[in-house]
Parts: C-alpha cells; sequence; structure tokens
C-alpha cells in the first residue's frame, strides 16, 4: 500500500492560496456550499460520493437541508495530504457544472 504524507506547512499554504473556496479550520480543509433546495444539495453529494469512491478518499460531511459542509483530511497521514487537494479541485470543477450553489 501506498504510504501518504503528511503535507509541511509551506506546501499547505501555497497550496491552499491556489485553491478558490476552501479554507483551513481544525487542520482539515473545509468548505460550505448552499443550493436551492435539498434536491440540488444531496445530487451534488452524490456525484461527489462518486468520486470519492473512485478515489478511495472519503470526505467529512453533512447536509442540512440544502447546505452542505466538506471538511478534507487523510488521516492515514495524520492531516491534510495531496488526496484531499485533488478531491477539492474535483469538488471546485463539480461546482463549476451546479449553477445554482452559493458559497
Amino acid at each position: 500500500m501506498e504510504k501518504i504524507d503528511k503535507l509541511s506547512q509551506e506546501a499547505l499554504t501555497a497550496r491552499l492560496a491556489q485553491l478558490p473556496g476552501w479554507t483551513l479550520q481544525d487542520d482539515k480543509l473545509s468548505r460550505q456550499f448552499s443550493f436551492t433546495d435539498f434536491i440540488e444539495a444531496f445530487g451534488f453529494m452524490s456525484r461527489i460520493a462518486l468520486l470519492a469512491e473512485k478515489m478511495n478518499h472519503h470526505p467529512e460531511w453533512s447536509n442540512v437541508y440544502n447546505r452542505v459542509a466538506i471538511n478534507l483530511t487523510t488521516h492515514d497521514a495524520g492531516g491534510i495530504s495531496n488526496r484531499d487537494f485533488q478531491l477539492a479541485e474535483s469538488i471546485n470543477q463539480l461546482l463549476a457544472i451546479s449553477s445554482t450553489a452559493e458559497t
């Protein structure tokens, strides 16, 4: 199994500066989304679930009606890794397709 390394603070800061909409919260990549209604929020989560499963990297998330909160960390690395940034970038690409989302 491939060893996954936690990013250094310098690498984390540099990558975060290039990732629109995401912040660092409680040592995790974090972003909140708001949609028109529950169906759109759940549909967005379903698309993320397919990506996450394909990447074998799953988010910590919650959903309340039209709101979705996502936190990304790599437990095996003990913090944020490149895998978290890859998933966050893919989520941003999905968001670009979902025109009703607000962040």
